[in-house]
């Protein structure tokens, strides 16, 4: 939804002020990116909710049985509101992955085209520029990646019934506070291998299936 939403909303930018321009692609990839979280956000919460359930001591784990399951009882046993919990950070980060991944993709294109002789568009310019906004964007979106995890996993203290982590400031001041600041990039390198090959293999799907279709209108 959010490459979908940006090229729609970019070009509509274009038709209304006649140009396209950096600050143009960088406003509408963070608004795209945090209304394509908001929506998808009880997935999110769903999947981390999954995935951390098997790292839990066994007398601490939800036994979730699959995702139908995840959203029923979060909604039964804490309430519709908590599938979107952590939202603000699975926005901000998302927010930011429309500008890193989706704004700089379209401006590095432009780049690689005029500084390295690319046919803008074809697969090697995809590619370079794919790998690129990839990595601008892992290292930009990983401290909100990690708290938003930390949110959405997040058990309250038993004693005082409170939430360790209450906001996505609160819990980066937390962690480096506690852990080191470095513990934000905990998993820095897979999670730029995921970034980068998602960036990568999107994109180059993208454009396989823009080629194609342009070739069947001629």
């Amino acid at each position: 939804s959010r490459f979908g939403l940006f090229e729609i909303c970019r070009d509509k930018l274009h038709d209304i002020r006649g140009k396209t321009d950096f600050a143009g692609r960088v406003a509408v990839g963070a608004v795209t990116g945090a209304t394509a979280a908001a929506i998808s956000c009880p997935m999110e919460v769903a999947t981390v909710r999954m995935s951390n359930d098997a790292t839990l001591p066994l007398n601490e784990r939800r036994n979730y049985k699959g995702v139908f399951d995840v959203v029923k009882r979060i909604s039964t046993e804490e309430g519709v509101s908590a599938l979107w919990r952590g939202v603000v950070p699975f926005a901000q980060r998302a927010a930011l992955v429309g500008v890193f991944q989706v704004a700089t993709l379209d401006q590095f294109k432009e780049l690689y085209a005029h500084q390295f002789n690319q046919k803008k568009g074809s697969i090697p310019n995809v590619f370079c520029s794919a790998m690129t906004s990839g990595l601008i964007y892992s290292i930009a979106t990983m401290p909100l990646e990690a708290s938003k995890n930390r949110m959405a996993s997040q058990k309250a203290d038993v004693v005082t019934g409170k939430l360790p982590y209450t906001s996505t400031l609160q819990t980066m001041k937390s962690v480096s506070a506690n852990e080191g600041f470095l513990a934000l990039y905990n998993g820095f390198v897979p999670y730029y291998i995921r970034c980068g090959g998602h960036t990568v293999a999107m994109f180059i799907a993208v454009q396989l299936l823009r080629d194609q279709y342009n070739s069947m209108q001629h």
